[in-house]
């Protein structure tokens, strides 16, 4: 026979009204009061709506964000938008920072295992198969930030689509022996970032020179590129390897994030060169230190990519059916600075438009 709520009002000795802010987790209930209503739930094996089965078990009012290497300035704006989000909840934050990508699975069992959280922000790492099951087997909400898996909410930039722009925007500037300094290609936003480049070029019918396309999985051992290569040290030593091509380097390169295009801005004033009149340079992120140096660089919406992030988990806590549309992809804005010759182009030109 079907329990019902008041069977278990009755059992707790409780109103119903206290049955329901029980299971919709009130604040204004005292503890023993829940913890007599929870009990009558067990004893009784009431089983509510999937919204309040959801809610009637135990919070921790703290979700859990599994991220590689926190310290990057892409993933710290993130997190920060994130926090923002999270506290107008009132929940807490959890970072869980993988340091080495091999290893990653062993967080996402020892989220599973320790279920210190109600949910979980899984950023820019993929999701195997294995565990997209095992998460929805043990019903912990999760949501993909930065990457995709086709079970999971996923919130992704359309990656190929900025690279893609990024690359029309140096051709039509007048730039044709065109670089590119990317991350490791294991990484799903630098196979993406990749496909843009290449699109463009093909589009603009102009070859691509695979000696002047270095990936962070290219680079030497004393480069010491930690894992997935989006960092200064990258750029860095990617733009070395390009200005030892010396005549044959190229004069516009596409770097694949902001981090990577200060470690190559480094490189280039190192050895002398100009930005942009010997060297042009278009980033991708929009990091706050972007602005500060004067970058060119596809715009990622960071903020609001944490924040849909946030209101998407926030919704499978509390119950939410199934979202109809699993994947939101955000669009990049070009944003024209100093490094793309843009600007100089303009004042050369004796007018000051500049084209996107």
């Amino acid at each position: 026979m079907h329990v019902t709520i008041y069977e278990v009002a009755a059992r707790a000795g409780v109103g119903i009204g206290t049955v329901s802010r029980v299971l919709n987790n009130s604040s204004q209930i005292a503890p023993a009061t829940r913890d007599k209503v929870l009990k009558a739930i067990s004893e009784l094996n009431y089983q509510p709506q999937a919204m309040a089965r959801n809610l009637a078990r135990r919070r921790t009012h703290t979700i859990g964000a599994i991220v590689p290497f926190f310290t990057g300035y892409f993933y710290v704006e993130l997190l920060r938008s994130i926090q923002a989000a999270i506290s107008r909840h009132k929940y807490d934050l959890i970072l869980y920072g993988v340091d080495d990508l091999q290893k990653k699975e062993h967080y996402f069992r020892h989220v599973l295992q320790q279920r210190r959280v109600d949910g979980v922000l899984l950023i820019s790492m993929r999701l195997s198969d294995v565990f997209s099951a095992e998460y929805l087997r043990r019903k912990l909400p999760l949501v993909l930030v930065d990457a995709y898996h086709p079970n999971h909410d996923s919130i992704t930039v359309n990656n190929e689509d900025g690279a893609h722009r990024a690359v029309q925007h140096l051709l039509r500037l007048g730039h044709s022996r065109m670089g590119m300094i990317n991350g490791h290609l294991e990484s799903t936003p630098a196979q993406e970032r990749l496909e843009g480049f290449r699109h463009a070029m093909q589009e603009a019918g102009m070859p691509v020179n695979e000696s002047l396309l270095i990936s962070s999985d290219m680079l030497p051992e004393e480069a010491a590129v930690p894992n997935d290569g989006f960092n200064k040290e990258a750029g860095y030593f990617g733009m070395r390897r390009l200005l030892e091509l010396h005549e044959n380097r190229p004069d516009a390169v596409f770097v694949a994030s902001d981090i990577q295009a200060l470690g190559a801005i480094r490189a280039l004033q190192q050895s002398g060169l100009r930005i942009p009149e010997d060297m042009a340079v278009v980033g991708f992120d929009n990091v706050e230190l972007a602005e500060l140096v004067g970058l060119t660089t596809m715009k990622q919406p960071i903020r609001e990519m944490g924040d849909l992030a946030v209101e998407k988990l926030m919704a499978k806590i509390n119950g939410a059916p199934p979202s109809s549309k699993l994947q939101h992809r955000f669009q990049t804005e070009l944003i024209v600075r100093d490094t793309c010759g843009a600007k100089l182009k303009a004042q050369r030109n004796g007018h000051g438009r500049i084209d996107g």
